[in-house]
């Protein structure tokens, strides 16, 4: 046996626990990766904590290495960066990010790890997963040079799609939160920030990611004649309701949806490695550490994610540390 690893697990909604892990010697082909941090993608993390994944969309919202079903007794997480201790010799020693549940450590195909690149410090890496989803919303919404985007929502997704605008040539950007605070963020990220009453009209894209219908109320609101909202946020089992009675019809608006599950069909030539690879490069930007709000220990996750899903803790991504481990 390699050893015993530890692994965060939901017993039931809203009861976190810390479960011993066998971990068997990698194979040919597998790496042994010990864990120097994960991320907790707060929106849907704290869904799924609460129990509040649909039923029919729980084959669509298994992770990579998810153990257990929805709504539980499961293994879930997807942001997670550690070391390579065993494994192909070009590997060995490297920092590498995986879309793998919180876990002290864990065997896995070498393909399943990236590397990250020198440049890219390991506890920022954690956001690789949440900006490949930035990248392959924009590859949906395809924004042109000159283009006035509005971003609706400044939470984790909202904010790493607010930073890869930020890149765009001639492109401005605004960031449009319910949350004063976010105006901080939106300042280290280099684009404009608004309240929802405050914010600039006449849109050419309005991307929405605050996961409310106020929130895409209003990034219907925003949009110019002829033009889409493109919506980012995941509801779980809420259901959404919009006045379309007003000008969404006379403007001949559009709401189309995009999600990190399939690579955007304006990209399909691309796989799944080539995006995550683009997100990794995007990451040396320091700008991103404006996302990193928080940090806690492995061993409080399960205290971690109730004050999370409960609202008790505020953050954007909350790091995962395990050098006590």
């Amino acid at each position: 046996m390699t050893g015993e690893a530890r692994a965060f697990w939901l017993r039931a909604p809203g009861e976190g626990e810390l479960r011993p892990v066998a971990l068997a010697p990698p194979g040919p082909g597998e790496v042994l990766v010990r864990t120097r941090y994960s991320g907790v993608s707060r929106g849907t993390e704290t869904l799924v904590f609460t129990g509040r994944v649909p039923a029919d969309q729980h084959a669509t919202m298994r992770a990579p290495f998810q153990e257990g079903d929805f709504p539980a007794p499961v293994k879930y997480g997807y942001l997670s960066v550690g070391i390579v201790e065993e494994g192909p010799a070009e590997l060995r020693g490297r920092t590498v990010f995986c879309l793998h549940p919180h876990q002290t450590a864990y065997v896995v195909p070498a393909d399943a790890v990236v590397v990250v690149p020198d440049g890219v410090p390991a506890a920022r890496a954690v956001l690789a997963g949440t900006v490949e989803t930035a990248v392959n919303a924009l590859w949906d919404a395809a924004p042109l040079v000159g283009d006035r985007v509005t971003v609706v929502g400044g939470g984790m997704v909202g904010c790493c799609v607010a930073a890869v605008l930020a890149g765009f040539p001639g492109v401005r950007v605004e960031l449009v939160d319910a949350d004063p605070a976010r105006a901080g963020v939106a300042a280290a990220l280099g684009v404009d920030f608004a309240l929802p009453a405050d914010a600039a009209g006449d849109r050419d894209l309005v991307v929405h990611a605050s996961a409310t219908a106020e929130g895409l109320q209003r990034a219907l609101e925003l949009l110019r004649p002829e033009r889409t909202v493109l919506e980012l946020s995941w509801y779980g089992d809420r259901p959404v309701t919009l006045a379309l009675g007003g000008a969404f019809h006379s403007k001949r608006l559009g709401i189309r949806s995009s999600q990190v599950g399939t690579v955007s069909p304006r990209r399909a030539d691309r796989s799944y490695a080539d995006r995550l690879a683009v997100a990794l490069d995007l990451l040396a930007d320091p700008a991103f550490d404006a996302l990193l709000t928080g940090r806690s220990r492995f061993a409080d996750l399960p205290d971690v994610l109730d004050r999370l899903a409960s609202g008790r803790l505020p953050a954007l991504c909350q790091l995962i540390t395990y050098d006590e481990e």
